[in-house]
């Protein structure tokens, strides 16, 4: 494969994409790990076989079937996944197989990665409603025809040790509560 026109991949057949994979010597899936000083570039690389040739590489025989690569996250938005740690995440082939209420990382022309939590979407506007865990962050709307890709969670790997203070009472209570918010919502939709 050599590099592919990116507007081209959004028209294979029933708006599939097309993406370049990795395998070891007996063909099983390696999960790409994008680095964080690559993670700027990954909208203009994804596409690109040569690009992700070179992005580290790690087996993770744990995982389910299915695509899978490592994103940094970077921020405090997703509690209780730390600034530094990655997010493991399946390849979702079709957007119609989001689940409302799950975490994704989303690839879009203009923000780049994002990991959020998809609550909502609003088939009038064409858009996804994308949420943060931690919520002094506002929610978001991205449109669909901005999506490059999408990655379901699947596991994190965790690059810090956490602080006694963050695994207290009061910074556990604090999630529950804001989990608490997110269920209302979701049953009044």
């Amino acid at each position: 494969m050599r590099k592919t026109n990116i507007d081209g991949l959004m028209k294979i057949g029933k708006n599939r994409i097309l993406f370049p994979i990795l395998l070891d010597n007996d063909g099983n899936d390696m999960v790409e790990l994008v680095p964080v000083k690559a993670s700027a570039g990954y909208t203009r690389g994804y596409a690109d076989p040569d690009y992700i040739e070179k992005l580290p590489q790690m087996k993770l025989p744990f995982l389910p079937t299915g695509k899978h690569r490592a994103f940094p996250i970077k921020g405090d938005s997703m509690p209780p996944i730390k600034e530094g740690s990655f997010v493991i995440a399946k390849f979702i082939e079709r957007l119609e197989d989001i689940r409302l209420g799950h975490t994704y990382i989303v690839v879009t022309k203009e923000d780049g990665l994002t990991y959020k939590r998809v609550m909502a979407y609003h088939k009038k506007e064409g858009t996804y409603e994308l949420h943060s865990d931690n919520k002094i962050y506002q929610p978001f709307k991205v449109k669909v025809s901005d999506i490059l890709e999408i990655w379901e969670y699947t596991c994190s790997i965790n690059m810090n040790e956490y602080q006694q203070d963050e695994l207290n009472l009061d910074s556990i209570m604090n999630m529950l509560r804001g989990l608490k918010v997110e269920i209302a919502e979701i049953k009044k939709r």
